[in-house]
């Protein structure tokens, strides 16, 4: 008897052992174990109804996955269908739910924009067809449109493909519609119309356009994040210089803390050697875990 109540301590030890691994893994790790446990069949089915940068993403993580255990695998297929027993029926595939979804997998910061994305995109086809384009073929479409058509159009886009976009626009038109973006309140249904009715004659799609948040300070410093340098510098002065004070509000959202991620071992040994121990384990306080 005791040999087996030792055996069954053990399992769970094991067991609780294995999920803590997994709280520790990523979203995106998981999804990438969750998709190799389903097999080809299955993934190759979800990943059909992501986005170009989602299939990228989550195609780099199965693709670097290493060392992951049965038993990793199988504490994620658990974790999974436990959150899917705690959806009932009538909420899954809801706006709400997707909202609570993503907010709980991004934060709320990271997950606004997303959301935003999504629900919109799901209305409409000739923004969704957007996202697969070449960055220039989008910047012919709506070359000669009115900027803030082309505001709405790249705030709908991810950052990095609006900044590829933006980089084939003259010198005017980028500062313009930079500015447009970090100040875009969100979108009203008037401008939404006039946008669907432009994507409708290129691609013949449809839409039921409702008001959305895209836009904002944030949005434009991502976009501007992803510029080239001296782009992005030469973007920053003349902004600056029509309104200094957006300006200054794109600069202080430009560099978030998730940035040090992508920072050389040099940069940050800089970094340390000007802020000290206490100030940066404050600041970490907060941060994801993949950063600390």
């Amino acid at each position: 008897m005791a040999t087996n109540n030792q055996t069954a301590n053990q399992a769970m030890q094991a067991s609780d052992a294995n999920a803590s691994d997994v709280n520790k893994t990523s979203g995106l790790e998981r999804s990438a174990i969750l998709l190799l446990a389903l097999g080809e069949k299955d993934a190759a089915e979800i990943l059909r109804h992501m986005g170009p940068k989602e299939v990228q993403d989550v195609g780099l993580a199965m693709a670097t996955l290493t060392g992951v255990t049965t038993d990793q695998m199988e504490a994620v297929m658990h974790q999974f269908v436990s959150t899917l027993e705690k959806q009932t029926a009538l909420g899954l595939g809801s706006d709400e739910y997707i909202r609570n979804m993503l907010t709980n997998a991004l934060g709320e910061d990271k997950a606004g924009g997303v959301i935003d994305r999504i629900l919109l995109g799901r209305n409409s086809k000739g923004l969704e067809q957007l996202k697969w384009m070449d960055p220039r073929g989008i910047a012919e479409l709506i070359r000669l449109e009115h900027p803030q058509i082309i505001a709405i159009v790249l705030s709908f886009l991810e950052p990095d493909q609006a900044a590829q976009v933006v980089s084939q626009f003259a010198d005017r038109v980028r500062t313009d519609v930079i500015m447009r973006i970090a100040t875009l309140d969100g979108i009203q249904p008037v401008a939404l119309q006039e946008l669907d009715e432009i994507l409708e004659k290129q691609f013949s799609g449809a839409s039921n356009v409702k008001s959305s948040s895209l836009g904002g300070i944030k949005t434009a410093a991502e976009i501007l994040n992803m510029l080239d340098g001296a782009v992005e510098s030469k973007l920053m002065e003349e902004i600056i210089e029509v309104d200094s004070d957006l300006g200054q509000e794109l600069q202080d959202n430009m560099f978030v803390f998730e940035n040090l991620i992508d920072v050389d071992d040099r940069g940050i040994q800089a970094l340390l050697r000007e802020v000290s121990t206490e100030q940066l384990l404050l600041a970490l306080r907060g941060a994801d875990e993949a950063l600390k």
